[in-house]
C-alpha cells in the first residue's frame, strides 16, 4: 500500500525561493531528487519565455553554482542548474531517512515548495515530516491518501468513504500516537465538522474495522 500526499515545505534555508520572488509570476516548476540521493544539488528547472532569464541571470544568485540552458520544453526554457545547498536542507532529506518519489514537478513560490509525492506508507511520511520538523522546515500537508490494489476496495471493510477519510486523516496527523500529535477539535476544524462529530465518526469507523477483522461475535476465551 502506497500512500500519495500533498504537502508545502516551508523554511528559509530552501533553496529557489529568491529566484521565484524575482519572477513575475511568483512561481515556477523544479524537478530535483533530494529524497532520491544524498546531497542532491542538480535542479532542472522551466521559466516562462517572458520571463527572459538567462544562464547569466541564474548564476546571479548566491546558491546557484552552475546554470546550463537545455532548451525549450513544453513552451518552458529549461535549464539545470546545481545549488549549493544549506546543510540543515541535506541532511533534512537524506534519503537513507526515507524514499519519496516525486509525481510532479515542484512547484516553487516566495511560500516554499509546492510537492506531490508517492511514499511507501504513512510511517515513511510520518518519518519525513517528523525528520524536517527536526531541522526546523515545516511541513503543511495539504492531502493524503492510499493507493489500494486492485483487487481491494474500502467496502471490505465496511467503512463508508467518510469514515475512511476521518481515519486516514486522523492517522497522518498523528492522532492514535504516543502521546497524540493531534486532538479531535482540530481534526474536526480540517474535516469541517464538529467536534463530538468527528469523535462520533472516529468511533464509529474504528469499530467496523474491529468487527470486521475480528467478527461480528468473535470468540472470547476467558482467563480462569
Amino acid at each position: 500500500m502506497t500512500i500519495n500526499t500533498e504537502f508545502v515545505i516551508r523554511s528559509s534555508s530552501l533553496p529557489l525561493v529568491s529566484l521565484a520572488e524575482s519572477l513575475d509570476s511568483n512561481q515556477f516548476e523544479c524537478v530535483h531528487g533530494l529524497c532520491l540521493e544524498h546531497d542532491s544539488r542538480v535542479f532542472v528547472v522551466y521559466l516562462e519565455p517572458n520571463e527572459e532569464f538567462s544562464e547569466k541571470d541564474l548564476l546571479a544568485f548566491d546558491e546557484v553554482v552552475e546554470a546550463t540552458a537545455l532548451g525549450r520544453a513544453s513552451g518552458n526554457d529549461v535549464y539545470q542548474i546545481t545549488i549549493e545547498l544549506a546543510d540543515v536542507v541535506s541532511e533534512a532529506f537524506a534519503p537513507e531517512r526515507f524514499t519519496a518519489t516525486q509525481m510532479e514537478p515542484t512547484v516553487v513560490t516566495p511560500e516554499g515548495w509546492y510537492e506531490k509525492k508517492l511514499f511507501q506508507n504513512y510511517n515513511a511520511f510520518n518519518g519525513m515530516r517528523t525528520r524536517c520538523e527536526e531541522y526546523g522546515i515545516e511541513i503543511e500537508l495539504i492531502s493524503i491518501s492510499q493507493n489500494l490494489p486492485e483487487d481491494d476496495d474500502t467496502s471490505q471493510y465496511g467503512l463508508t468513504d467518510r469514515q475512511h477519510e476521518a481515519l486516514t486523516l486522523a492517522i497522518s496527523r498523528g492522532y492514535y500516537e504516543s502521546p497524540r500529535q493531534v486532538s479531535t477539535e482540530e481534526l474536526a476544524d480540517e474535516m469541517g465538522i464538529s467536534q463530538p462529530s468527528m469523535s462520533s465518526l472516529l468511533r464509529r469507523a474504528e469499530r467496523q474495522l474491529l468487527t470486521s477483522a475480528l467478527g461480528t461475535e468473535p470468540q472470547i476465551n476467558t482467563l480462569s
